[in-house]
């Protein structure tokens, strides 16, 4: 009845969640909801104001299907200043968010027969384009016992002759894990010597927790301008997720087929969200260091509140805002036997909507998102601690 291409392609976990906590919210339960992927913080005073003054100025019409040329130097503005590279505005493009550059690339690079690599945990989206194209995902499995760092020589060794691109989520969706410039370069290197597209995704490049070495971009364009991309995202950064605004930064010819694509699809994002955006990136970075900070506090608390359960296991988020469970030692063969059973109990027994594992390629697992306030946060980590000590009796019957 539809198209084959979407045989093989999954929901969103995580939006399934959040509609079910939205279920229940409309019926009146008290529910303590951890799936949001998106900053509990107002966009900027500046960049709405800007928004505001696009619309009394009439500012509503069409622009070019890449974006107001003001914006992507602005963009390039600010790479040079983070990462100290040169940019010209003919490599970047203005999208509706990450997922559409993302998007745009799977369009314009990987063919049916392709092979994609990336890490898991993964971001759903990103092996879930590589399919909606007709491209195989393969997937480098990371550790909890090892930080979820990714190793470059499990990247390398997964690289076939149909490998056509590699994608890197650094800070990741859902885990907060790096990839340092260490790391980057031999997986860069060996790309290069075959000719395989690098595609980083950095939408959360502005939420580092502590110093570290992750200036990917400068590694990228050093040995592998060519065949680059960089996802990037207002979302964010800059509290501004409904405000639909990423960019890609990529070769000037590429940049060419992302254009033609975009203005076959969407063509521009909103106009008015270009001039709050333009704002944002080019304006005061003062409300991006508060939000780090707060989060920073945060994740300290949550993750000192969760791992205080015994059966309760999780590596501390270096950046993002999810911090990533495990759960695996309150589950058994007697009880609730996998992360989604977890989840759902959960919500129903406690109200406390999160995203299980299994939507990330992490069974056992939960994806906590702190972009919430403390006190929500010390609400939900009692339920969830509670609920955990509900399950006690149950596990230690089955471990006789």
């Amino acid at each position: 009845m539809f198209a084959q291409r979407l045989a093989q392609v999954s929901g969103s976990a995580t939006l399934k969640a959040a509609a079910e906590a939205e279920r229940l919210r409309r019926a009146g339960f008290n529910v303590v909801d951890f799936t949001a992927g998106e900053p509990d913080f107002q966009t900027p005073e500046h960049a709405k104001a800007a928004g505001k003054a696009a619309i009394d100025a009439n500012f509503t019409r069409y622009t070019a299907a890449a974006g107001i040329p003001e914006l992507r130097e602005a963009v390039c503005a600010r790479y040079k200043g983070q990462y100290g590279v040169d940019i010209t505005s003919a490599e970047v493009l203005i999208t509706a968010g990450g997922k559409q550059a993302l998007f745009n690339t799977a369009l314009a690079l990987y063919d049916p027969g392709d092979e994609v690599i990336t890490h898991a945990p993964y971001w759903p989206t990103i092996p879930e384009q590589v399919k909606l194209v007709g491209a195989t995902p393969v997937i480098v499995p990371t550790r909890a016992d090892d930080g979820f760092a990714v190793h470059a020589e499990a990247i390398v060794g997964a690289m076939t002759p149909r490998t056509r691109a590699i994608i890197i989520n650094s800070p990741c969706n859902p885990t907060g894990g790096l990839v340092d410039e260490a790391t980057l370069a031999p997986i860069v290197d060996a790309a290069a010597k075959r000719g395989v597209w690098i595609v980083v995704d950095l939408c959360y490049e502005q939420l580092i927790y502590e110093p570290t070495a992750h200036n990917l971009v400068k590694v990228l364009f050093d040995r592998h301008r060519d065949r680059t991309v960089i996802a990037g995202s207002a979302s964010k950064s800059y509290a501004m997720t409904g405000w639909r605004c990423g960019w890609t930064i990529a070769p000037k010819d590429l940049t060419a087929v992302f254009n033609t694509i975009q203005g076959q699809t969407t063509s521009n994002i909103t106009s008015i969200t270009q001039k709050a955006a333009l704002a944002a990136v080019a304006g005061p970075q003062d409300a991006v260091t508060v939000m780090l900070n707060e989060y920073r506090r945060r994740r300290d608390s949550i993750h000192a509140w969760l791992t205080a359960h015994p059966s309760i296991r999780c590596v501390k988020p270096k950046g993002a805002f999810y911090l990533f469970p495990d759960i695996s030692g309150l589950l058994s063969p007697d009880g609730l036997r996998t992360s989604a059973d977890f989840a759902q109990a959960l919500l129903e027994k406690e109200y406390v909507a999160v995203t299980a594992g299994e939507g990330f390629d992490a069974p056992g697992y939960l994806r906590i998102s702190y972009a919430t306030s403390m006190e929500q946060l010390r609400e939900g980590a009692t339920r969830i601690l509670r609920f955990a000590e509900s399950l006690q009796p149950a596990r230690a019957g089955a471990s006789r």
